[in-house]
């Protein structure tokens, strides 16, 4: 017979860590967008206007099989599941004030979304399907013209028009973050970095670099302008965005892909990146 379980909420990113860090960082590459969260709470609250949300499901031998965290307003973000029970106790915990969306492992965020759905009266509807990738070894790629160099105040203008490109492409018609803002953390290195790669001193593809976990780093958005696909700018890029991590010590990299385009899924494999485990982003309203 399954012993109980409780959930907990914590006041401080400290406090959660405190309770749930093995949890997470036993499987790394699964909750490396969560630890990465975490890591931007602790370097940089000034950025998060509301409290964050940060729970866990805790059974009867004291060990956590669940967490669950969001940054209002954004969607909330689940970890891997290990007693589906806590999939309803995240949910009755949010019932008066629901997120607007949720990502998770592919079976437990529909479970999550259709039960809040069913249980607040809304609509639940997959938006995104998406594969979590690992690097650990580079395999370089072809050569191609151009250099990588960090983006700077600048370029402000120019990343603030291709992260508007580059999210209307990934979620059409989706709402947009303050992408203003976003470009002005990357303009500034603050909490991240924006790589671009120029040809003839020409900026032609960007890579996002930042959320730091114990021992990688999350890479990406990845964006290429449509008219300069098809020359190895990206690869390269990430390539060697990749490199310098690793070089200074990470163990990996690690990435998000639309499960849906193969090219970029192939594209990032034959650099050496693997597939960890599919996650899907729910929207609920």
């Amino acid at each position: 017979m399954r012993g109980e379980l409780r959930l907990q909420r914590f006041a401080s990113v400290e406090a959660f860590l405190g309770v749930a860090s093995a949890f997470l960082t036993d499987r790394e590459a699964e909750h490396n967008l969560i630890l990465g969260i975490c890591h931007n709470l602790l370097a940089s609250p000034h950025l998060f206007a509301d409290p964050p949300y940060l729970a866990a499901v805790i059974n009867s031998d004291e060990e956590v099989v669940a967490t669950a965290t969001q940054t209002p307003p954004w969607q909330i973000v689940l970890s891997e599941v290990d007693d589906s029970r806590a999939i309803q106790l995240f949910v009755e915990d949010r019932v008066a004030d629901p997120p607007p969306a949720v990502l998770g492992p592919a079976g437990q965020a529909a479970a999550y979304a259709r039960l809040l759905a069913e249980r607040t009266g809304r609509a639940a509807r997959l938006d995104m399907g998406e594969r979590i990738f690992q690097l650990t070894a580079l395999v370089p790629p072809r050569r191609t013209n151009g250099a990588m160099r960090p983006a700077r105040a600048s370029d402000r203008a120019l990343l603030l028009e291709w992260l508007m490109d580059f999210t209307e492409e990934a979620i059409p018609g989706g709402t947009p973050q303050d992408l203003g803002g976003l470009a002005d953390r990357y303009a500034n290195g603050e909490g991240r970095t924006m790589q671009l790669w120029l040809d003839n001193g020409i900026p032609v593809s960007m890579c996002g670099v930042g959320s730091p976990t114990p021992h990688g780093i999350r890479i990406g958005p990845v964006f290429t302008p449509t008219d300069m696909r098809g020359r190895g700018y990206a690869s390269n890029l990430v390539a060697r965005a990749c490199a310098l991590e690793l070089n200074a010590g990470r163990r990996y990299c690690f990435l998000f892909t639309d499960r849906s385009n193969a090219t970029s899924n192939h594209i990032y494999q034959e650099l050496g990146f693997e597939p960890v485990t599919d996650v899907d982003r729910w929207v609920i309203a």
